[in-house]
């Protein structure tokens, strides 16, 4: 009995420390208003008036009064700058794979606004759209990246003279994203290589992205290879790969954003709402470069099916040599919460702070399920403060039907009843 009493009044000491941290993502007013959909199968964009190809090398402005056709790949280069208007619909060719790089040097100026965000989508029409209808958007940058070398070239079978990125300018400017929705992107090339919606390769930290919602992407809906860059108030909806993928030594902050998962919009590959890695073979690791850094604020987690796992396995997958925070954050729905790579042998890169697992089946544990033990202990330390609820879905947020308007900010003392992860 004595016991209990103590582990109850640890558990309302600790939720009474926390209960002032907001948890998942926040905000005085839904910041979804406005500037985001959910139903982009149903919505009406205007036919094209414009055809945008080729290779660019002059600073361009795009005008909301036209509606743009992206054909092929599209170059931006010579250090020019793209600026497109707030309002303005851009549409993927599906026949040629529409899709715009910024290569390095050069600037994307789409900075939208809550009430006229910018859009990006395929060329389909109402019903026939769907994942993989055209490519997406890549941005190169010459911030660092963990390579030999310290440069690459992502194998999208894009042109070599505009596919180089890497470098040592840590506050390289790729320009801005903000108030963007991307649709529909991650056009399939073969069985080895997807498109992502936003690929990232060695972009720097003046670059501002915010507010940018990837929906039905074909493949990851973030990609970030290096760079350096701070994320706020983004949105993956309905990824079929994973939600946001960081490797080659990525230093990235991620803040206030959420990942939304439906069971069977994912592939056979395990798809995650994290993928983190610093290499995809040990070989191209370059140890006096650094390791993938992922420091993760105010986020939400959630498949949108209770009890319905489909191809969504866990909500985090890490792999060796590389670091994770994880801090005031939500992990709902999943069979698994974090999946660590057999390889793992120690944690101190792997940081839990106030994190609510919320009907989850497994907390943590390794691929294989070795060392089942060792990882109990570590992640129930109670340093970690997490903490376990049973609550579902649709008692824990705002408003969780996509149907609506959406609302995924935490619902005021929801988690009340919750129990500390520590025995």
């Amino acid at each position: 009995m004595k016991t209990n009493l103590l582990i109850i009044a640890a558990f309302f000491a600790v939720f009474s420390l926390n209960a002032q941290q907001v948890k998942g993502i926040s905000g005085e007013k839904n910041w979804f208003n406005n500037w985001t959909n959910f139903k982009p199968k149903t919505t009406d964009y205007s036919e094209t008036t414009h055809i945008l190809s080729g290779v660019i090398t002059e600073n361009t402005t795009l005008y909301k009064k036209n509606t743009y056709l992206l054909m092929n790949v599209v170059y931006l280069t010579n250090n020019a700058i793209l600026t497109i208007e707030p309002g303005t619909i851009i549409r993927g060719d599906y026949d040629t794979c529409g899709t715009l790089v910024i290569s390095k040097g050069a600037k994307i100026m789409a900075e939208g606004t809550e009430t006229d965000p910018i859009i990006f989508t395929s060329n389909k029409n109402v019903s026939e759209r769907k994942a993989g209808d055209w490519g997406g958007l890549i941005l190169f940058g010459d911030a660092p990246m963990n390579k030999y070398g310290g440069v690459g070239f992502l194998d999208f079978n894009l042109d070599p003279k505009y596919n180089s990125y890497g470098g040592l300018n840590t506050e390289s400017d790729s320009g801005i994203l903000k108030y963007v929705r991307i649709e529909f992107s991650g056009r399939k090339l073969n069985s080895l290589k997807e498109l992502n919606g936003l690929s990232l390769a060695g972009v720097g930290n003046k670059t501002k992205i915010e507010y940018v919602q990837i929906s039905f992407s074909n493949d990851d809906s973030f990609e970030c290879y290096g760079g350096n860059l701070t994320f706020h108030n983004l949105i993956s909806f309905r990824a079929t790969d994973d939600d946001f993928d960081f490797t080659q030594g990525a230093q990235c902050n991620i803040s206030n954003s959420i990942a939304i998962r439906y069971p069977f919009s994912s592939d056979v590959s395990r798809s995650r709402c994290f993928e983190i890695d610093s290499y995809d073979k040990i070989e191209n690791l370059d140890p006096n470069k650094k390791l993938t850094n992922i420091v993760a604020a105010n986020m939400t987690l959630v498949n949108n099916e209770d009890n319905n796992q489909g191809l969504v396995k866990e909500a985090i997958y890490i792999k060796k040599d590389s670091f994770l925070e994880l801090k005031n954050s939500i992990v709902s729905g999943f069979n698994q919460c974090l999946l660590l790579e057999d390889k793992i042998s120690d944690f101190e890169k792997i940081n839990f702070q106030n994190v609510v697992f919320a009907n989850c089946t497994v907390f943590v544990e390794k691929e294989s399920g070795i060392d089942k033990k060792e990882v109990e202990s570590w992640y129930k330390n109670e340093k970690f403060n997490i903490l376990n609820s049973q609550t579902n879905r649709a008692d824990l947020f705002l408003e969780s039907d996509i149907k609506k308007m959406p609302d995924f900010r935490l619902k005021e003392n929801k988690i009340s009843t919750s129990q500390l992860v520590t025995n």
